[in-house]
């Protein structure tokens, strides 16, 4: 029977992996590696957040972008003991952009709150070791365009920011989202024309999302390889936003996608993030957190992702 046209492409994903594997085994050595977005794990502690993570053999966090004024978010001093406590690594920092900081909007007093955050964001990155910032063009939960200009004001705003990203050495990476939930750089290939547009050689990096994917994207092993070296961070979830091996994601084409473009190698970082469906997944960082429930579901994820990533290396 003919296989269907995505099955096609998963199969051409494959036999590249097999092909490099055979010619270039030394690009194999080094794993893939998991850390975990925070910031949906809700009014829990940082070092509750870091044991659950250890425990589960993590050894990398995305902390939560939580200084949303200058008295508000994670102390560096602390997070540095807790980090040193747990034997732990910070991968980035997970840029949070709603109306009220919208680099897009057309007030500009909430752009101006959008640049305030992201430098107080970026020092704090850059004092704990993280590799990138997350940065969204326009709020999630916004799916309406402001108006025409939206993505002008957006370029501009951000590329002011493009020499504080060069000093703190932190990683601007664009995140697309689903149509959903923003209203402009759904895609990798609009991140990448929005890299273009800022025009700034320190804002050159993506942050891909396999569910937003699933949605925008007409093949997420394809979108990986587009992105290919501008990525340096990947959010992860099954198809129904939860826990890897529980929906019907194909793991095993974007693990194959991400040995392709050699993203084993150096500070690239598979995060996930599942948050449960909806157009506002924000609600979830104000939540009390279920203890159990997030135990299963770390576990779950860092089990699975692993069995899978040793399956296809045993090829």
């Amino acid at each position: 029977m003919k296989l269907q046209n995505y099955q096609l492409k998963n199969e051409k994903i494959k036999q590249a992996f097999l092909k490099l594997k055979t010619e270039q085994p030394e690009r194999f050595q080094e794993r893939l590696k998991l850390s975990w977005s925070n910031w949906g794990f809700g009014l829990e502690t940082l070092e509750e957040s870091l044991i659950r993570l250890k425990e589960a053999g993590i050894e990398y966090i995305e902390l939560h972008g939580n200084h949303y004024g200058d008295d508000l978010g994670y102390d560096v001093e602390e997070t540095l003991s807790l980090l040193k406590k747990y034997n732990m690594k910070v991968s980035g920092v997970c840029g949070m952009f709603s109306a009220e900081n919208d680099l897009s909007s057309n007030l500009p007093s909430k752009r101006q709150a959008a640049i305030s955050y992201i430098k107080r964001e970026l020092a704090f990155t850059s004092a704990v070791g993280g590799e990138y910032l997350l940065v969204v063009p326009g709020a999630v939960g916004r799916p309406n365009a402001y108006d025409d200009t939206e993505f002008e004001r957006s370029i501009r705003t951000l590329r002011g920011l493009g020499t504080l990203f060069a000093e703190s050495g932190v990683k601007a990476a664009i995140e697309p989202i689903r149509s959903a939930e923003v209203s402009f750089v759904h895609t990798v290939a609009d991140a990448k024309n929005y890299i273009k547009a800022v025009n700034h050689e320190a804002i050159q990096h993506i942050n891909g999302d396999i569910y937003h994917m699933q949605s925008e994207e007409a093949h997420i092993g394809e979108a990986i390889i587009e992105a290919g070296n501008q990525l340096v961070n990947l959010h992860l979830a099954d198809s129904n936003r939860g826990a890897l091996g529980e929906g019907f994601m194909d793991i095993d084409t974007i693990i194959m996608a991400l040995y392709l473009i050699g993203y084993n190698q150096g500070n690239r970082f598979l995060t996930p993030e599942p948050l449960g469906p909806g157009g506002d997944p924000y609600p979830a960082m104000n939540s009390i957190p279920d203890k159990q429930k997030l135990e299963n579901l770390v576990r779950q994820t860092a089990t699975y992702f692993k069995e899978r990533e040793n399956e296809l290396l045993s090829l």
